[in-house]
Order: structure tokens, then sequence, then C-alpha cells
């Protein structure tokens, strides 16, 4: 029986994301113990066999005091407990949860690369600056990972070709984090109108001007199609403003369905998955609306193009580009025959590639466990 940290900056996320694997981990006879910031979740990580630890840590907030704490807080932590495996994703728990572990002379750490973040979806001055950091902070921390996982292709190589990882046999690729098919399961959609939706946290690089605009052009010729906006506020530094979204609500072009733990009845309920983000590791919203059998309009960009095949299960369009997004919008609306057709080609596509069972068996046969 092994001994399994698993380490995140999002509790919710270790359910959500990694719920199956946990189950998978515990069902094999591990121990798995799960460290995040919040204090909601404890009871529902216990549910699927694993204890919970509340960790330190600012996911949003960049304090190198604070993030100190957390980081001597893992340190402290790992020399306690010795655990055998150390498994952390999303950016601060990587860099800090492996930086830890070199001091605490954690041997077997890996690391999963969920997306790069805002750091590196602009060019602002600020941006430079923390990028020149984060760049310092992942060479550091993956020096001694055992694997590093990507999501996608692109965000590999990026990797490589600013020199981050500390050999080529570190990095494997797998399909995202996988959709769970039975739960996500195959929805037709019934309705004659057209209804778009987007799930994602209210963040400007999840492409949510974008899709505000592109419903702006559609809304004054096509009055019936509705445009839905599903997901939390943020506090990071690309966080869409109260006050914005209040305006673009304020006319009924786009409806703000505020946030929930179940997206299944708001999946359904559409006919047409949308997500313009300008960078993503693989998007979890994307596959669940792919395994529920929905079109998806998503971005030319790392980690959005793998889920469609152009013109067969949905299409792709340049990144910020509303007009050529309402074009793609429009073509659903125009031919709504096709919604049946490349949605099941969605569902197909989901028990292909991205069946969570599958892309677990990969990351366990990575750990050799």
């Amino acid at each position: 029986m092994a001994k399994i940290l698993l380490i995140a900056s999002y509790a919710k996320s270790l359910i959500r994301f990694r719920g199956k694997l946990i189950e998978e981990l515990v069902g094999r006879g591990h121990q798995v113990i799960a460290l995040a910031p919040e204090t909601d979740y404890e009871k529902d990580l216990n549910e699927l066999g694993a204890q919970y630890l509340k960790l330190p840590l600012r996911r949003t907030e960049l304090n190198p005091f604070k993030d100190i704490i957390s980081l001597l807080y893992l340190v402290r932590v790992y020399r306690k407990l010795k655990p055998d495996i150390i498994f952390t994703y999303t950016i601060k728990p990587v860099i800090y949860g492996s930086l830890a572990a070199r001091m605490a002379n954690v041997d077997r750490v890996y690391s999963m690369i969920t997306g790069l973040g805002y750091v590196f979806t602009g060019n602002t001055v600020k941006q430079r600056i923390l990028l020149s950091l984060i760049k310092l902070l992942y060479k550091a921390a993956l020096k001694k990972n055992e694997t590093v996982f990507f999501q996608n292709q692109d965000d590999l190589n990026l990797f490589k070709s600013l020199d981050l990882l500390h050999n080529k046999e570190q990095a494997v690729v797998i399909n995202g984090s996988g959709v769970d098919l039975e739960y996500y399961d195959y929805v037709k959609y019934e309705k004659n109108k057209s209804s778009f939706l987007i799930i994602a946290r209210l963040l400007k690089d999840k492409g949510i001007a974008e899709f505000v605009e592109a419903a702006r052009i559609l809304k004054p010729v096509y009055p019936d199609v509705t445009f839905n906006i599903l997901g939390p506020f943020d506090c990071s530094h690309a966080a869409i403003p109260r006050q914005d979204l209040e305006l673009w609500t304020a006319d009924g072009t786009v409806n703000y369905l505020g946030e929930t733990d179940d997206v299944r009845p708001f999946i359904a309920d559409s006919s047409v998955y949308v997500l313009p983000s300008y960078r993503e590791g693989t998007p979890r919203s994307v596959l669940e609306a792919m395994s529920m059998g929905r079109p998806i309009i998503t971005t030319d960009a790392p980690g959005c193009r793998e889920t469609v095949r152009h013109g067969e299960n949905g299409f792709l369009v340049p990144v910020k580009d509303s007009n050529a997004l309402a074009e793609a919008m429009e073509y659903f609306i125009l031919h709504p025959e096709k919604v049946a057709t490349m949605g099941w080609a969605s569902r197909k596509l989901a028990e292909e590639k991205y069946d969570v069972h599958k892309v677990n068996h990969a990351i366990l046969e990575t750990l050799g466990i």
C-alpha cells in the first residue's frame, strides 16, 4: 500500500476533476491524503475514501511571504507523513509542492500541468514580469519530478522551448482530466430554438467578452435565440468585474445563470456549447458538454483545438474573434439539424479519447501503482 499525497489549489477540483482517480487509488488499497486551501469539502473527500488536510495557500494572490508559509507548511507535512508519492496540479501546488518535496527528501514526485494561466496569455508589463518569475520557479521545482503530465502537446512544446524540463523523458501527454461518461450521459436536444451556453469562471481569458459580443451581433437578427453564461465570479488578476456583467445582461442579450454544483441540467437545456478561451490545458467543461452530446464551438488555441474535429463535432474559431464566433454560432441557428449529428459526433469522440477511466489508467500506469 502506498501513501499518496494529492495537492490542489482548489478543493472542489479534487472532487470534480480527481474524484474518480481518488476512488481508483483507494479501491486499489492505497492511502490518499488530499490537501487544498478550503474547508468546505472534507466530508465529500472522506466519502471518496481520502483524508483531508487544509493547506494554507492563496490560489490567486502573489505574496512571497505567504507563499513561503505554504512552502514550509508542506515541508513539515511531508516530513511528518512520509508519503511514498506526491501528486500535484495547478501552478502553486506544482511549484511549492515540488520544491517542498526536494527540501523534505521525498523522491517520487509527479506534477500535472493543467493549463498555463493568466501570465501566459497576455503581454502586459505585469504579465512579462510574472512570467519571468514563474519560469524560474517552474525550472527549479520540476527538476526532481519523476514525471510531468501535460494535457496537450502545445503546453509540452512550450515548456521544452523555455527549457523548463530537466529532460524529455519526464514528459507524458494525457487527454486532460477525462470525463465520466455515465454521469455526463448523452441527452438529445429536443427543443426547436437555438440556445448557446458557456460555462466558465468569469475570467477575461475564458473569452466571455467575445461570447457577449457575438451574442450582440446575432440577437437583433434572431431574437428568439438565447445566450447563457454559467459560472462563478473570481478574484484573480483576470477576473471580470461584476459591473461589466451587469452591463452585459442589462438589455437581455445574454443571461447570467449564476453558479452551480451540477452543470448537467444546463448543458441538457442548451443546443450548442461555446468556449472562446485564449488557452487551456484541456477544458473540462467542453468534455462534459461533448459527453452529453453537444456540438462544440471553441478556439483554435492550445488545449481547445484538441477537442474539436472541425466540421465534424463543431467548429474552431480564431482567438479573440467575435465575428468568426458569431458566424459559427449562426451556422447552428440556420442548420438546426446539425445539432444532433454533430452532438453525437462529440459523444463518440468523448468515448474514444476522453473516458476518465482511460485517462486514469494512463496516470496510474505511469505512477507504477
